[in-house]
């Protein structure tokens, strides 16, 4: 399958917010750890870690796309991929190193943005046992400044922008795949173990 293959929505009719999966990131931690590949291209099960990724989106149902770049930061890929699906209805964030991440909290993320006003700044952050996860979700309103972003900061500062306007809210939620990233070679085994403990059920 081609990039250009990959960036087209596998449901390009659907309704929803856009699922923006960022994968122009370098990942040189995991190189760092004594990854042997890009971190992407590493294997979970029978797939790579962005297949698993984008298996999860396609389930979801939800159109996507998919950024490569080259970006010199998270913000650059945001921004890109927002300019790339401008006539979305909203967007969720999603790096692609969190291959865990299931379709029900995509959908369920989808359903909370489209219950708020689409022409007022609004956020949804999933958190996992405390801990801030992804993707997070920005309504409509939020794409002019999604796509003027830049460096490695990523979407934070629209974030805080929510937040100081009283229209970021908080979503506690189940899903590991939410914060479990495959940063380094221990998370990628982590995430073996659960990725094979799932597929026994």
């Amino acid at each position: 399958m081609s990039h250009e293959d990959l960036n087209k929505p596998a449901h390009a009719a659907s309704h929803g917010p856009c699922v923006l999966i960022l994968a122009a990131g370098k990942g040189e931690r995991f190189t760092a750890s004594g990854g042997s590949t890009h971190k992407l291209q590493a294997m979970l099960g029978a797939k790579s870690v962005l297949q698993t990724t984008l298996a999860s989106v396609e389930a979801s149902g939800l159109p996507w796309h998919v950024e490569y770049g080259p970006h010199p930061g998270m913000g650059d890929s945001i921004a890109a991929a927002v300019s790339a699906t401008a006539q979305a209805d909203g967007w969720l964030i999603l790096p692609a190193d969190l291959p865990l991440v299931q379709p029900h909290t995509l959908t369920t993320l989808a359903q909370q943005l489209y219950q708020l006003d689409a022409s007022q700044l609004h956020v949804v952050q999933p958190f996992y046992q405390g801990q801030k996860g992804h993707p997070v979700a920005f309504s409509r309103a939020a794409g002019w400044a999604l796509s003027q972003l830049t460096g490695d900061q990523g979407a934070a500062s629209v974030v805080k922008a929510a937040a100081q306007q009283q229209t970021l809210q908080r979503w506690d939620c189940d899903d590991i795949g939410c914060v479990l990233d495959v940063d380094t070679v221990t998370a990628l085994e982590q995430a073996r173990q659960i990725w094979q403990q799932r597929s026994t059920f």
